[in-house]
């Protein structure tokens, strides 16, 4: 069975599915993708992760690293293994060091964790002759338009304030911007936090 690897292209709110958010794999040699529609608070975990954000509280997959991570097993892969009416299935590839083991999970449970340990997504050619999609080069530009901004809108629920504040953040000091970081993340308003730190960043 040869493997695939997918990298992700962009997250993105879905327009089929109220309150719903499409992640969009892609094959890193070749042209086709693969969105999936996942849930608010997966989307909002892997925003986080691909932000490099810190929450405050660990999420459930930060959970999931701290326990493995304690109990010395490793993720090593990420498989989006199947696809029946619909709806995907993925493992997660482990190993203890001795032996390896593969855990069923969603897909959108098994990126946020493979996120977290930093190994590679795959899937098989079966999945993505049936889900794959092949843009033009037209389309894709828009497309990329669309779904580059990751939505952590999709957890914090304060889309209008923080949208409001981008604009406003150049003319405030870096002190200032500081103490908003920390509040931002204090209420796990996290789409905020990151446009805060991504203007802390310009200025260092």
């Amino acid at each position: 069975m040869k493997k695939i690897e997918l990298e992700i292209l962009g997250l993105s709110s879905s327009q089929s599915q109220s309150g719903s958010f499409a992640l969009v794999l892609g094959e890193k040699e070749g042209s086709r993708r693969l969105p999936i529609i996942i849930g608010m608070f997966e989307a909002q975990s892997i925003a986080i992760q691909i932000e490099k954000i810190n929450p405050t509280r660990p999420l459930t997959h930060d959970l999931f690293k701290s326990f493995a991570q304690q109990m010395e097993v490793s993720v090593q892969e990420i498989m989006i293994s199947d696809l029946k009416e619909g709806v995907f299935f993925s493992k997660i590839v482990c190993t203890d060091g001795e032996k390896e083991f593969e855990l069923d999970a969603r897909p959108s449970d098994a990126i946020a964790i493979g996120l977290r340990f930093g190994v590679p997504i795959y899937t098989v050619e079966s999945v993505l002759s049936e889900a794959g999609i092949i843009l033009s080069d037209l389309e894709e530009d828009e497309d990329e338009e669309e779904t580059d901004e990751i939505p952590t809108t999709a957890a914090s629920g304060s889309s209008s304030a923080s949208g409001s504040s981008k604009s406003n953040l150049k003319e405030i000091s870096v002190e200032e911007l500081n103490t908003m970081l920390n509040d931002a993340l204090e209420k796990e308003d996290y789409e905020r936090a990151a446009k805060i730190r991504d203007e802390l960043n310009k200025r260092n």
